[in-house]
């Protein structure tokens, strides 16, 4: 990495880090497996350089892994919750002391501007913080039996092993999300992460490494696998030793995982595709919602499941509000995501780039147009070819190319009369992850949130589709995949849940009232 210019610099963090010119890409918490896989090269999407290479793991390794995890989670789940829930909390100050230098690493593995990446890491600290007081919050339900002196409860015991599949995205933000409310339940976790962002993940278990130490964690139970699907792909969906799998990534992806784990009847946690709408009406305030519409469509370079990718705008306002999106969109700066000046950096690869000018064209052949940008950046900072600038386009709800998600920063423009037609527009897509209305009156934010409005998982009122907290469950209905993680109650899908009844008397009752008698 020499003659790289300052901003780009990120040499001390991957020291700080632990990230070597050559990693290995197995460990079982606080000890690391030499691995002797195929050689993964890790490149910087902003700048095109190496960053550094992974050593991928084998079969053999992973069963190593999965060996360790099962004797580990039967030591783990006879840890007190509360317990496990300090180990947690330890984590979550390890990732305050490393939010920096993480942070930019996902800037620059990934492509995210810094101030995302942070925001990322932040992620990891506040699901940790949540994840800690969940760990005295893990209550069952209590209930009166029809048995005279029975009393009946419910209540949640760990799963085992939760294997973890993570997108290029948020290459560490969603691991966290699920590691740590399965390890304060009792899991043990086994993480594949994608293969376009391997050091992150290796980062992140450099990271945890002491806090596994300082507290006798057993080998195991926080796992990582960095393999090629050749090496370990369907074979790890089919393991039955792994109750739950959870899968963040395209629809497509999710299809193949639910069906494969489906077979086994094994469970799922899916988080798929997004195709999200915001509305836009004429008592909206209009200054709040551009900002909304901008960072929910150009953050992440429209690389979020949850980013902007529709808009519907009522006709009294629509070509005043798109005077103004065109005049906003032509403020965005594009380039290195480290710069602090910088809005938008790279897609994640070269591929991402043919994807959007695929779109662009799909977009001009069924009838639409576009109205802002669309083109690849050449020249001085956009070497690597991944640069593009983001798309506003006018084009028709039905159109093939709207109903697609398309991992990009191309925005639809379309009209509406009535908040009835905007409504059906908005869930007329095969997704239904994220959703927002902007609007003033209370009628029409009501009735978006109602049974006859929005159909996704999340639905919002004056702020945007992107940005979701940690602290309500974060998943999508139809083609999205139905799964809830993070906050609110998304706890119980690590858990398995057992109803009890115990008698206290000395006769031995049927329910239903059924007579038997020996």
């Amino acid at each position: 990495m020499d003659h790289i210019c300052p901003i780009c610099d990120i040499r001390p963090a991957l020291e700080r880090l632990g990230i070597k010119k050559i990693n290995n890409g197995a460990s079982t918490g606080a000890e690391w497996t030499e691995t002797n896989g195929d050689l993964l090269e890790s490149y910087a999407s902003c700048d095109g350089r190496l960053i550094a290479s992974v050593r991928q793991g084998t079969w053999d390794d992973y069963e190593n892994i999965m060996e360790k995890a099962q004797e580990a989670f039967k030591i783990w789940r006879m840890i007190s919750a509360p317990q496990r829930g300090d180990i947690v909390r330890q984590i979550g100050n390890e990732f305050r002391r490393y939010k920096e230098d993480l942070g930019r690493l996902v800037s620059y593995e990934m492509g995210k501007i810094y101030q995302e990446g942070l925001g990322e890491v932040q992620e990891m600290i506040d699901i940790a913080d949540f994840a800690l007081g969940i760990s005295r919050q893990l209550y069952g339900s209590t209930m009166h039996s029809e048995r005279p002196r029975h009393r009946m409860y419910d209540q949640y015991h760990p799963l085992g092993v939760v294997g973890v599949i993570t997108a290029f995205n948020f290459p560490v933000a969603v691991w966290a999300w699920n590691a740590m409310l399965a390890l304060v339940t009792g899991n043990v976790v086994v993480w594949k992460p994608s293969s376009k962002v391997p050091l992150c993940a290796i980062a992140v278990h450099n990271i945890i490494a002491d806090v596994l130490k300082r507290n006798d964690v057993p080998e195991g139970v926080t796992n990582l696998i960095v393999g090629s699907s050749k090496h370990i792909g369907d074979n790890f969906l089919a393991d039955k030793r792994i109750p739950l799998i959870s899968c963040t990534g395209s629809t497509a992806v999710g299809r193949r995982v639910g069906r494969i784990v489906g077979e086994r009847l094994g469970r799922t946690l899916l988080e798929l595709g997004g195709n999200n709408a915001i509305i836009i009406t004429e008592k909206a305030n209009q200054d709040m919602a551009l900002m909304a519409t901008v960072f929910g469509a150009v953050g992440t370079a429209g690389q979020r499941c949850t980013s902007t990718r529709r808009l519907i705008i009522h006709e009294s306002v629509y070509e005043e509000y798109k005077t103004k999106l065109v005049n906003a969109y032509k403020q965005i700066r594009i380039g290195c995501p480290l710069d602090p000046n910088v809005l938008v950096g790279p897609l994640i690869d070269k591929g991402a780039v043919q994807a959007f000018l695929y779109a662009q064209e799909q977009i001009v052949k069924e009838g639409g147009k576009i109205i802002h940008g669309g083109q690849v950046l050449e020249g001085p900072g956009f070497e690597s070819g991944c640069y593009v600038e983001p798309v506003l386009a006018e084009a028709e709800n039905h159109y093939h190319i709207v109903q697609e998600e398309t991992f990009a920063p191309i925005l639809y423009l379309m009209k509406y009369k009535t908040l009835d037609e905007a409504i059906a527009l908005h869930n007329a897509v095969p997704q239904g992850l994220s959703s927002a209305i902007f609007s003033t009156d209370m009628m029409e934010t009501e009735r978006f949130l109602s049974h006859e409005g929005s159909d996704c998982g999340i639905a919002n009122v004056n702020i945007g589709t992107s940005g979701a907290e940690i602290g309500g469950a974060f998943g999508g209905e139809k083609d999205t995949g139905g799964g809830r993680e993070s906050g609110s109650d998304a706890w119980k899908v690590y858990m398995r849940r057992q109803t009890n009844t115990i008698n206290y008397s000395s006769e031995l009752p049927f329910a239903q009232g059924i007579k038997f008698v020996l």
